[in-house]
């Protein structure tokens, strides 16, 4: 007999009968662009580890040296004694490095960005997102007491248009920086000029930005010329587990802005502050991501080689100049198909269905990184050459 009730166990059905059940691997070893599943060694071209830096030996000694000192568990949360000397650094390193004020760490992004939507918007607002953003960024809208309402993706018309007239006591544009299933830039500089228009509060979450595009690898806030201040982006959200190679996430803005979220945002209050051995390699992380221009450079070489190799090869791809570059294959059991024959040849693609991205436009999701070799992307390269052959 189930222990599901009706409906439960009709949802768990529909979606195994439509071939979209999800499925966990179990990895051995450590992150990095060649893995071990089972017996079987891949190619790793899913991985968020966008600069190569959570295997970086430096990153390792600083985790081990700083677990030796603090201990595994932060032991309580923040705002009683989980907060150390270690946060209190990486944050303050973090806020210069962005150029803003302040900066605050939260456990996940996933929490920041529900609970920093719900500490900014309350009753008789209205929150508009980007119809792609992140899960975390619409259950953030949803879970408010605000109205949350989409505009069409990228559309900056609709945008103004939904704002025009609005009689909400207070607004919030919010928006990923990159997005993360189809790997392009949010247009931010006519985002900050309609939030300015308007008197609203733009809030980016640059989680797969930051590290791996601008010249300083800020992210989106200085992809297009000056960066954007944080008088322009008020609240940015930046996650320490893509190009940093860590784990958590953070929020930078005025001192003003930061010590409002440190008041009001639940999660942050109410859950236990993140490792401080991850803050201490995060750190490590850091000064690597800053420092070495090499590694986003070699990143973009990739980019710029794969994206001509598969627009000869005749490949549909989405609009992106970042490490996400997306194989649009449409209908689902040819992008699993797809997957499962990659698999084969030892590359490990995620092919991506329903719900996560919109009927109709599953995909392969490549990432690429930093410590790819020639040799890795010339394998791919082969195996999406036999995949065109035969479409």
């Amino acid at each position: 007999m189930s222990v599901l009730l009706p409906h439960q166990q009709a949802r768990l059905s529909e979606r195994r009968a439509a071939g979209l059940m999800r499925q966990r691997v179990a990895r051995s070893g450590a992150q990095d662009v060649e893995m071990l599943v089972g017996s079987q060694h891949y190619i790793n071209f899913c991985s968020n580890d966008y600069l190569g830096l959570a295997g970086h030996p430096l990153v390792r000694e600083a985790f081990a040296a700083a677990a030796f000192r603090y201990g595994l568990g932060s032991g309580a949360s923040h705002m009683v004694t989980g907060h150390c000397d270690a946060h209190q650094a990486l944050e303050e390193e973090l806020a210069r490095f962005m150029g803003r004020d302040r900066a605050v760490l939260f456990s996940t992004g996933y929490m920041a960005n529900t609970g920093i939507i719900n500490a900014l918007a309350d009753t008789g607002g209205l929150v508009l997102q980007d119809s792609l953003n992140h899960a975390s960024l619409l259950d953030g809208g949803w879970l408010s007491k605000a109205d949350s309402r989409r505009y069409p993706h990228g559309d900056v018309k609709a945008l103004e248009s939904m704002l025009a007239g609005n009689t909400a006591s207070h607004h919030i544009i919010v928006t990923d920086g990159v997005f993360s299933m189809d790997g392009d830039i949010a247009p931010l500089p006519e985002l900050v000029a309609i939030a300015q228009r308007h008197g609203a509060l733009l809030m980016v979450d640059d989680a797969h930005g930051i590290g791996c595009i601008g010249p300083n690898g800020r992210g989106s806030v200085e992809a297009f010329g000056a960066p954007l201040s944080q008088h322009d982006v008020p609240v940015l959200i930046g996650t320490l587990g893509k190009a940093f190679g860590s784990a958590g996430a953070f929020a930078a803005g005025s001192d003003e802005m930061i010590e409002y979220l440190l008041q009001f945002t639940r999660p942050y209050t109410y859950s236990t502050a993140l490792p401080p051995a991850v803050a201490e390699a995060t750190r490590v992380s850091l000064r690597l991501l800053a420092g070495e221009s090499w590694r986003r450079e070699r990143l973009q070489e990739l980019i710029t080689r794969f994206r001509a190799r598969a627009t000869e090869l005749g490949l549909s791809l989405s609009e992106s100049e970042t490490p996400i570059q997306v194989v649009l294959l449409g209908d689902v059991a040819r992008t699993m198909q797809a997957s499962a024959d990659l698999a084969a040849a030892g590359l490990y693609v995620s092919g991506i269905r329903p719900p996560t991205v919109p009927a109709g436009t599953a995909r392969l999701r490549i990432t690429l990184c930093a410590t790819h070799t020639d040799e890795h992307l010339e394998r791919l390269l082969k195996a999406l050459e036999k995949l065109a052959a035969h479409a």
